[in-house]
Parts: C-alpha cells; sequence; structure tokens
C-alpha cells in the first residue's frame, strides 16, 4: 500500500523552535511517502475568528518557514487548505451522519474551551465543536493512511478512524483507516521557564535573526540559587541547559560538569548556546530569503494546491458516487 500523509498547522503566527522540532520529522516523511502539508486556515478561525486581519500575513510566514526548514515542493504539496474547497464539502457530508455526541466526547473540546473562555474567547460556536470533523475530512480527502501527531491529537485520530468506519458501512469503501506516526518531540518551555506561547513573548522564532537568538538567549532564566560565577550551578534547573539537551546534545556533559563546578560562568553557556542555535537557523534563514525573492513560495503554493485539488477532487468523485449524488 502506498503511504499517503496528511499534516498541517494553523497560520496564528510566526513558528518557534518547538516546532522545528516536529518539523524535521516531516521532512523525514518526505522520503518515504507521499506528503501533503496543509497551512489550515479554516482551523485558525475556529479560535480567531473575530480578529482576521493578521490571517494572510500568517499564512505568509507559516510557508517560509516550512519552506525554510525543509519542506520540498518537488516532494510535497504544499497549500494553503481553504484553496481546496473539498475539504468543506466533505466535511459538510460527514456532518449529516457523525452523532453529535462524538464531538461532544473529543477531550480537547471542553478542556480548551474552558481555557481559552476564560481568556476571553467565546467558543460556544459550530464552528469549535466541529473543528475534529473538519479535521478527518482534511485528512481523508486524501485517503492518508499516516498521520504525524502528538499524543494529545490521538483523541482526534481516532475520531477519524470512526468517521471512516461509518462513511465505508453506510455507503461502501472508500476512505482507509489513518495510523498515527508518533514522534517524540522533547517539550521546549518558554526562555522564561513557562510554557512557550505567544501571549508572554518568551519563545525564540524559527524566523528570529541572529541578533534576535542572542537576546532571547541571553534572557533566558538559569539556576536562581547562582548568584555569582564562582557558585555552582544546579543544571536541572536551568531553561538554558534544557536547550543544550536539545539543540547540543554532544556538548551537555561537558556544560554540566563545569557548571557544577563554576568552571563556566552563565553568560559564557549562554553564548556558547546562542552560537549553536545560530548555526542551526543559518542554513534556514538562506532558504527563506530563497524563497521570499520575487515571491518564489506564492507559484510554489500554487503548485501545492494543483496536486492537492487534484487528489481531492478523485476522492470527491468516489464519495458522489458511493453516496449516489450528483
Amino acid at each position: 500500500m502506498e503511504k499517503v500523509v496528511l499534516s498541517g498547522m494553523r497560520p496564528t503566527g510566526k513558528l518557534h523552535l518547538g516546532h522545528l522540532l516536529v518539523l524535521e520529522n516531516w521532512v523525514k516523511l518526505q522520503a518515504e511517502a507521499k506528503c501533503y502539508y496543509m497551512i489550515a486556515d479554516w482551523h485558525a478561525l475556529t479560535t480567531e475568528y473575530e480578529n482576521t486581519g493578521s490571517i494572510l500575513q500568517n499564512i505568509e510566514d507559516l510557508t517560509l518557514d516550512f519552506l525554510a526548514a525543509g519542506i520540498d515542493p518537488e516532494k510535497s504539496a504544499l497549500f494553503v487548505q481553504s484553496e481546496v474547497k473539498e475539504h468543506a464539502e466533505l466535511a459538510l457530508l460527514f456532518g449529516m451522519f457523525t452523532p453529535l455526541s462524538w464531538l461532544e466526547r473529543v477531550p480537547t473540546y471542553k478542556d480548551q474551551k474552558e481555557k481559552l473562555g476564560e481568556m476571553g474567547k467565546d467558543l460556544n460556536t459550530y464552528g469549535f465543536l466541529g473543528y475534529p470533523l473538519l479535521q478527518a475530512a482534511d485528512i481523508l480527502i486524501y485517503r492518508a493512511n499516516l498521520v504525524p501527531v502528538g499524543e494529545d491529537q490521538l483523541p482526534h485520530l481516532e475520531l477519524t478512524r470512526e468517521v471512516a468506519r461509518r462513511f465505508n458501512y453506510l455507503y461502501g469503501e472508500v476512505f482507509p483507516e489513518p495510523q498515527a506516526v508518533l514522534h517524540t518531540v522533547p517539550l521546549l518551555p518558554g526562555i522564561d521557564g513557562r510554557k512557550m506561547s505567544k501571549s508572554y513573548k518568551n519563545e525564540i522564532a524559527i524566523s528570529s535573526s541572529s541578533e534576535e537568538v542572542n537576546e532571547q538567549v541571553r534572557n533566558m532564566i538559569t539556576d536562581p540559587a547562582r548568584v555569582r560565577k564562582t557558585d555552582p550551578g544546579n543544571p536541572e534547573v536551568c531553561v538554558v541547559h534544557t536547550y543544550y539537551k536539545v539543540f547540543y546534545p554532544e556538548k551537555v556533559a561537558e556544560i554540566e560538569e563545569q557548571c557544577k563546578t563554576a568552571g563556566i560562568g552563565c553568560v559564557a553557556c549562554k553564548n556558547q548556546l546562542a552560537a549553536k542555535i545560530n548555526e542551526i537557523l543559518d542554513p534556514l534563514r538562506e532558504r527563506r530569503q530563497e524563497f521570499l525573492k520575487g515571491k518564489k513560495y506564492l507559484e510554489i503554493l500554487a503548485q501545492g494546491r494543483i496536486k492537492a485539488t487534484h487528489a481531492a477532487q478523485e476522492t470527491m468523485g468516489k464519495v458522489r458516487e458511493k453516496m449516489k449524488l450528483r
């Protein structure tokens, strides 16, 4: 069976270093599967329906981040969700036979509704309740059988499988039951030790300049008990150490020893980390500028839309035939 992958991200802002770890897994999948990578702008509306002014700019930023990280338009279809209308058509048809209880039991529904409600967002909307069904349509419109997800998304994927089974039972076999591709991605904290979040302004963006990286690393929280350079430190409570483990693993043992024996100060330790992160990001900066020239990324999105639309229309032809629709 041919391996087909679908995944996407919402255009709600620039991607950060935590996202880079996810994208590295996406890049690897390109070597073994037919990949569809989506800018999920309709999904952004489920929580940002009142603030649509930045979505177009965010689509550009997200596209450039994807390409800079190594998503190859020759190997993958990179496209904007709303430009392939079949996603909406299939989601509508799925809604005709999906029990409401299936959507209400998705664990993230009540959790996100409460958390974002505390921030003043009214999520008592059909769009927010139904977004897992749109997500199912996103996956099944390409008859994807592999979906890279984190563990928190597994209930959504199980709903997708249930929808596929129900359609196949009611109308006839069309859809595979997609399986999760689970990659272990380290949870990266923000530079202040809290959860990385745009609202906290504690992230390091993939598109950051070298100066911005230097400043963000310089502001990272270290061991609060280490007041002077001559004081021994505890790496395990230091955000800088966490970043070393992810982005500079070959240096971790040496840095731990130097920190515990006061053989290196926090400033020097941060400088080494910043230099390493900039070394990792330099090729991405170069690729980003290349795709920005003449807005080359727009041509790539257009090509991706054509590839995605062709596959989506083929699936919808099968769906209409099975459902006896014109």
